[in-house]
């Protein structure tokens, strides 16, 4: 370790900081570490100093390491940016409470510095007192979240269809902030305008948007991308008027068929926003029947007959605007058995309502049915036919026999004259 002997103007120093008063005492003793340290300087081969940089979010800590390799206890300083001494050793003359020391050995100096503001953002210096004297700087870089994050749509209430505009500001931030969209899970891209001023940064970032009905109820999220802060965003939810989704029910009859002298039931459900008042039922190309009954969204047709066959429109409309659904009814025969036809209702201006009748494929299958019946007949009489006459034949002059033998010789002897009678069984 390098030793000297303190000079006379040391010992000076050293006798009139012990007399002298609290608050000049204080730069007195500042005063002869540096000059023991002059003193104590060694030849300085082989020493250098090691720092890095620090990042820090306001309002944290940071730490400020000064180290030494190879050291042999010379001395270590750390200055602010305006070249102020922090601390010398392990003594701190600079009266700012917030820098407090960390570690101090004869490798390492060691600084905490606590609620960190922009002001504090610059270069530090660290110095080692040897021959020559060295020096390194570390940089202090200050992070800034968004002062305010603020997202305003150009319309609370938007049509379907419409282009709205919707904007998010990102106020007073450290370095400029990248704001991103969301309209629910899906991210969209906006445009962003910067505006600095005193070293922060104001972003505003603009979204047009063309809304749908699908977009009802949906947020806009406005997120912010910066290393100072996580998870930080707000949103609005859309609020879209459109105009009413419109379906016809088939009430009753619940099976679907309809003849003569049923009732026919239609519930008309519409569905917009806002939501529509009241529904209108229309009979296209003809008027409504006259026994005929609408209550609220309800058609109900007592005692059908075929005149009321046709087209039948429920409307709804709201401030947006007018949609319909039609059905189609065919009202069959009392005697119709096969399947009803099937009634296609959607709503919109060009829907076509379709109805497959089955009618003339029972009737087909009905007349297969009545020929197969008409081949059995004639097959069963041809069987039964062939079958009479074998027992006639086999049973001829047997009948008029006095006993059994006589019946069984007549019944042989019959046998050759087969030709002479016959009888036929139908």
């Amino acid at each position: 370790m390098a030793s000297a002997v303190l000079p006379s103007g040391s010992l000076c120093a050293a006798a009139a900081a012990a007399a002298a008063p609290p608050g000049l005492r204080l730069r007195l003793r500042l005063l002869l570490l540096l000059l023991s340290a002059a003193a104590l300087i060694p030849t300085g081969d082989g020493q250098n100093l090691i720092t890095e940089d620090v990042t820090v979010v306001e309002g944290e800590v940071a730490t400020i390491s000064c180290r030494v390799k190879n050291s042999d206890d010379s001395v270590i300083q750390l200055l602010n940016p305006n070249r102020q001494t922090i601390y010398f050793r392990d003594f701190r003359p600079l009266k700012d409470s917030r820098f407090q020391l960390v570690n101090f050995s004869n490798s390492e100096l060691r600084v905490s510095l606590t609620n960190v503001s922009i002001s504090d953002e610059g270069r530090y210096f660290c110095q080692l007192y040897t021959d020559p004297p060295q020096e390194i700087y570390t940089t202090i870089t200050v992070l800034v979240p968004p002062r305010n994050l603020m997202i305003d749509i150009q319309k609370d209430t938007a049509v379907e269809g419409e282009e709205i505009e919707v904007n998010c500001t990102a106020m007073a931030s450290k370095p400029a902030t990248t704001i991103r969209w969301f309209k629910g899970n899906k991210e969209l891209t906006g445009k962003s305008e910067v505006e600095e001023w005193s070293d922060m940064y104001t972003v505003t970032s603009q979204l047009m948007l063309t809304v749908g009905k699908e977009d009802d109820g949906v947020p806009v999220i406005c997120l912010v991308d910066h290393p100072a802060v996580k998870d930080m965003q707000t949103q609005r939810y859309l609020e879209v008027q459109y105009k009413p989704q419109v379906h016809i029910q088939l009430t009753y009859p619940p099976q679907g068929l309809t003849r003569e002298g049923d009732t026919l039931e239609l519930t008309c459900e519409a569905i917009g926003k806002p939501q529509p008042v009241m529904v209108n039922w229309v009979r296209l190309d003809d008027d409504l029947p006259q026994h005929a009954v609408v209550s609220g969204s309800n058609l109900l047709i007592n005692n059908l007959n075929k005149t009321d066959n046709g087209t039948y429109r429920c409307e709804a409309s709201n401030v947006v605007g007018t949609a319909h659904s039609d059905y189609t009814l065919y009202v069959y025969d009392t005697t119709a058995t096969t399947e009803p036809a099937v009634h296609d209702s959607r709503a919109g201006e060009d829907n076509s309502i379709r109805a497959v009748d089955h009618a003339v494929i029972g009737g087909v299958v009905a007349v297969v049915v009545f020929a197969m019946l008409c081949l059995l007949i004639i097959l069963g009489r041809y069987f039964a036919r062939h079958k009479g006459t074998y027992f006639t034949h086999e049973a001829k002059g047997a009948d008029d026999a006095a006993d059994a033998d006589t019946a069984i010789i007549n019944a042989e002897g019959g046998q050759n004259n087969s030709e002479e009678k016959k009888e036929y069984f139908i």
